[in-house]
């Protein structure tokens, strides 16, 4: 049944509704025909009856029979079943001892009967004789009219229900194709829908269940497009980074192999080479993090944090660092709390502290607070230029880099880092920068004081 093409079975289901349909109405006539047909019998019956009963004491038929064509039969008969009179003559009793007796009592008998002679089914109404008490007047109508005209009825029903039926069937069948055609459009330009074609989904003009299917699906298209887009840029992105490190190693490398060095300069190359080759671990480890991410496997192992220890504890380790640069690190004290994995919020944090010694300038300040809306706030910011204008909307994106004074090295991973992990505690990222105001990039997470009351957001993987 699954292989049958919809419009078929559509139209299956319709052409057995009209059937139902058909069949109950058909017999409905039927019947109701049929009661006609036999309430006109009795109707002439008690008018036959009444001319029976006006001669009974006659010697003459008790019915005119060249009047009612030989169809109608008559008879007085004892209370014990005998036939005193009958037309025709020799007719035998139409009904049995006992319903001649109860119509010579007083009771009104009418029924179908089947008879051998004459043959046929006949209508029969049995009444008291007038003025004969004991005696029954029977008269009986032939059924084969009714019959004849009933079976007529059937064949015309049947004809006509059949007609009926094929022409519902066909409009049926006629209105599902003209309702799943622009379904089957659909499904020959989804057949020519490809990762690197822009196509669409034809819309129907009605704004039915169908069209807008069709605009969901347009809908879906647009954002895997976009999606496979994002993935291609990525790619894109991915290799133009892994190039330039192993051209630079390579090229140090084939510099070192060309002709005979000196201890010196062979450890300059070296020493190199060891940076390049520091710097293609890093990347690898970076993309294989937003991999995992991307693939809901990146692990989160919340607990209950204190945020200012955090903050301690980045800072300290950037001290070494910012003392080299001739600036400063420090972490605002702050007693609120988190529900979040303290090696990724660490990893967060650090990768922000590095962005602002990297590309900032001033001191570096690690703080915490709540938002408007109860949850933590986690900042970054440092005394430099801020970010270019127009960056802040990429600022997260995979391999996005601010103009090249605040690009010097670096794969523009750091913040799409920061935004994942930031996701995968239920909360986000964000930045922000102004005229002498440096840069600031914070993380929101849900404050644990109220996380109990809030559904947490799943953790990925």
């Amino acid at each position: 049944m699954s292989r049958i093409p919809i419009r078929v079975r559509l139209t299956l289901v319709f052409a057995i509704a009209m059937a139902v349909v058909l069949s109950g109405v058909g017999f409905l006539v039927y019947v109701r025909v049929g009661d006609a047909l036999l309430s006109s019998v009795d109707q002439a019956l008690r008018s036959q009856m009444t001319e029976a009963q006006s001669r009974g004491s006659a010697e003459r038929p008790l019915v005119d029979q060249d009047a009612t064509g030989g169809t109608t039969l008559a008879e007085v008969l004892t209370a014990s079943g005998g036939v005193v009179r009958a037309t025709p003559v020799g007719l035998s009793a139409l009904v049995d001892p006992r319903q001649a007796a109860q119509a010579a009592a007083g009771a009104t008998v009418r029924r179908s009967v089947e008879l051998r002679s004459p043959g046929g089914h006949w209508r029969v109404l049995a009444v008291p004789a007038r003025g004969h008490s004991g005696e029954a007047i029977v008269v009986a109508r032939s059924l084969e009219p009714r019959h004849s005209t009933l079976e007529r009825l059937f064949r015309e029903l049947l004809l006509a229900g059949s007609i009926g039926l094929l022409l519902a069937a066909g409009i049926g069948y006629a209105v599902a194709a003209a309702a799943l055609r622009p379904v089957e459009a659909m499904r020959r330009r989804a057949a020519a829908v490809t990762a690197v074609s822009r196509a669409r989904l034809p819309v129907p003009p009605s704004r039915d269940e169908i069209g807008r299917l069709a605009i969901t699906l347009n809908e879906m298209l647009g954002r895997l497009e976009s999606s496979f887009e994002h993935e291609r840029r990525f790619l894109a992105d991915a290799s133009h980074e892994l190039r330039t490190p192993l051209a630079l190693l390579r090229t140090e490398l084939d510099l070192a192999l060309r002709r005979p060095r000196s201890p010196e300069e062979l450890e300059l190359a070296l020493r190199s080479a060891a940076e390049e080759t520091e710097r293609l671990s890093r990347l690898a480890e970076d993309l294989l993090f937003i991999a995992r991410a991307d693939q809901g496997a990146l692990p989160i192992r919340p607990e209950r944090v204190y945020v200012g220890d955090v903050l301690d504890t980045v800072a300290e380790r950037f001290l070494s660092r910012s003392a080299e640069l001739g600036r400063t690190v420090r972490a605002e004290p702050s007693r609120l709390e988190v529900d979040a994995d303290p090696e990724r919020l660490d990893q967060a944090l650090s990768s922000l502290v590095d962005n602002a010694l990297r590309h900032g300038a001033g001191d570096v300040v690690l703080s915490a607070g709540l938002n408007g809306d109860g949850a933590v706030e986690i900042h970054v910011t440092d005394e430099g230029g801020g970010f270019p204008s127009g960056f802040e909307e990429r600022a997260f994106d995979r391999f996005s880099r601010a103009d090249e004074a605040r690009s010097r090295g670096g794969s523009g991973l750091g913040l799409s880092i920061v935004a994942v992990i930031a996701a995968a505690h239920g909360g986000s990222a964000s930045s922000g920068s102004g005229s002498g105001r440096g840069a600031d990039v914070w993380i929101t997470l849900p404050h644990a004081a109220t996380s109990a009351s809030r559904p947490r957001a799943p953790a990925l993987g």
